[in-house]
């Protein structure tokens, strides 16, 4: 699945130094030196060349309520024999679809939709999705609420000096009002947003070149925006490639008096990068990373077996990523041309 080459490119300070972008995405170089014990430029070399080589790009989530007319869908597809990575790069290349990953288990290819306005939705998974050539047949859950998001999940590395340091910094740019809530946005706001969903390390001195408005415009909308919650700056890197090569999405029935507790349990599970609730033949989907066959076996034997009102679950494998939060992917790095961002991330 994973570009071996780039795989061994990532040594530990490379680690370091992702961990610790995600625990405050935002901080400046000289932060992320002090913190991990390096100097600002040796940090600021590391970054630059995990960027050049298409490793690793700090971008900002979109909250759905700005992305799009209604929550996410979850679409599970069945290919005809032999057509499922072709299906794949079908689908990644329709409009509103944010991640494309080829699977092994109970579908061939799972992604995640979620067009700009309502009306296309019909007409996407009625229609464009199941003609779409080389597909059998297709399944679509409507995604209720995120018990958790992967811009939450965190690379185990650093000390709890070092992460309380971060989280410091990082509480500057934390949402104030859950759930995110936007009314009418200015185009100064809508702009500054598609900047700071390219870019989630943007500065308001950069914001103020871009846009041609004065540094504190600039700085007083970045941080409304990212208060409110309508953009959350993070990481955007293959789990794979810090060391989790095992990721799947499970898919769990779940008795309805039992689904709020087992999504929360789910939500803090060391493997969780995304844990939704739905409206479909599952009642929860949670996504996951394990290093390995006896991580992903224990959770699902120790950890599943373990939660009350689970009555079934289904594994699926992701194989291949070809797309996540709207950016393509190839061999475990990020493609050199992406659509533009407008939706909120599924793993």
């Amino acid at each position: 699945m994973y570009d071996m080459k780039a795989l061994d490119a990532l040594d530990d300070e490379d680690l370091d130094l992702v961990a610790a972008l995600q625990h405050a995405p935002r901080a400046p170089l000289s932060l992320l030196a002090e913190v991990l014990g390096v100097s600002a430029s040796t940090a600021g070399r590391r970054l630059a060349r995990l960027e050049s080589e298409r490793l690793l790009r700090v971008i900002g989530q979109l909250a759905w309520s700005v992305s799009g007319e209604g929550h996410p869908w979850q679409v599970w597809v069945t290919a005809e024999p032999g057509r499922a990575t072709e299906v794949a790069r079908r689908l990644a290349d329709l409009p509103g679809t944010s991640h494309v990953a080829v699977t092994a288990g109970q579908s061939d290819v799972y992604c995640s939709v979620q067009p700009a306005r309502r009306d296309r939705t019909t007409e996407l998974l009625t229609r464009t999705i199941p003609a779409t050539p080389g597909v059998r047949s297709a399944r679509s859950e409507l995604v209720l609420s995120a018990t958790t998001k992967s811009d939450s999940w965190r690379l185990p590395r650093l000390s709890e000096d070092q992460v309380r340091r971060l989280t410091e910094h990082a509480a500057q740019d934390e949402a104030v009002d859950t759930p995110a809530r936007h009314g009418t946005l200015t185009d100064d706001e809508l702009r500054t947003l598609r900047l700071l969903a390219a870019d989630g390390r943007i500065t308001a001195a950069q914001v103020s070149r871009e846009l041609g408005i004065g540094q504190s415009t600039a700085y007083r909308i970045t941080q409304s925006l990212l208060q409110r919650g309508l953009v959350r700056p993070r990481v955007e890197i293959e789990p794979g490639l810090l060391g989790y090569a095992l990721e799947v999405a499970i898919t769990l029935t779940i008795s309805p008096s039992a689904m709020g507790e087992v999504a929360r349990t789910l939500a803090r599970h060391p493997s969780a990068r995304y844990v939704v609730t739905t409206a479909g033949t599952s009642c929860v989907i949670h996504h996951g990373v394990f290093r390995d066959e006896e991580g992903l076996a224990e959770f699902l034997t120790r950890d599943l077996a373990d939660l009350p009102g689970v009555t079934s679950f289904d594994v699926s494998v992701l194989l291949d990523a070809l797309r996540r939060h709207w950016l393509d992917r190839e061999d475990g790095r990020l493609a050199a041309h992406d659509k533009p961002e407008n939706g909120d991330d599924t793993a």
